[in-house]
């Protein structure tokens, strides 16, 4: 059976909340078979309106960046779908358990490969919250990413605390990357611009191009803070 089925199908309860979410973060289980997954749900009605974002959108997001993840062959963001739940339709997202023994205050700054795959991922996804606590490391040696929900907007607003590249050429490899999502994309379109407006996606495609064009991550702009407060 796979994960897509049993969070898609299963039965969907609520047994927590994380309290330090800006927006109703819930903690629950998703059961399918008498199988029981951990999830983290967040209902569309437990949003708070940002005023440079669409209201009732951010779980769209959420699963746009679960798709980029994809289609870029990053597997950097955990299985995103939408769907019913008890507090109406919403993001459920497979949870994942923290290897406890990395220290994320030095993790975050270091010259680890998994992150350099995640700044890329970043700028292509526009991410305007990358928060040292959304690094989701895990003890088998994968790396995930959470919170979403504030990204593809069509102006520039990279802010993220994975700024060690800067500057950086991309490899040969990270370039190929790129290049493939962007004929990825082109065939995805419809999919996307159920998710993110017609104007963010074609934004989408220019920042990729621009990766490509440049060859180099971004650096920090003047025009907005640069590093998302709190930082953690």
């Amino acid at each position: 059976m796979s994960l897509l089925k049993h969070l898609t199908e299963g039965e969907l309860t609520v047994s927590g909340r994380l309290v330090d979410a800006s927006n109703a973060t819930l903690f629950g289980q998703c059961t399918f078979n008498q199988v029981e997954i951990p999830v983290i749900y967040k209902p569309i009605a437990g949003e708070r309106p940002l005023w440079d974002f669409p209201d009732g959108n951010l779980a769209k997001r959420e699963r746009a960046a679960f798709l980029i993840s994809e289609l870029g062959s990053w597997n950097l963001v955990p299985l995103t779908i939408l769907r019913e739940g008890p507090f109406g339709e919403g993001m459920v997202q497979l949870w994942i358990d923290l290897d406890e023994s990395i220290e994320l205050a030095d993790f975050y700054s270091s010259d680890d490969p998994r992150l350099r795959a995640m700044a890329i991922f970043d700028a292509v996804i526009n991410n305007s919250d990358r928060k040292i606590g959304h690094l989701l490391p895990t003890q088998d040696g994968a790396l995930f990413g959470c919170d979403h929900g504030v990204t593809f907007h069509e102006e520039d607003k990279l802010r993220t605390v994975l700024w060690r590249w800067a500057g950086q050429r991309f490899s040969s490899d990270e370039i190929e990357q790129l290049i493939e999502l962007r004929s990825t994309l082109a065939i995805e379109m419809a999919t996307l611009t159920a998710l993110v407006t017609e104007n963010e996606f074609a934004a989408l495609m220019k920042r990729v191009n621009r990766l490509i064009e440049t060859g180099t991550f971004p650096e920090p702009s003047d025009d907005w803070p640069a590093v998302p407060w709190p930082p953690f």
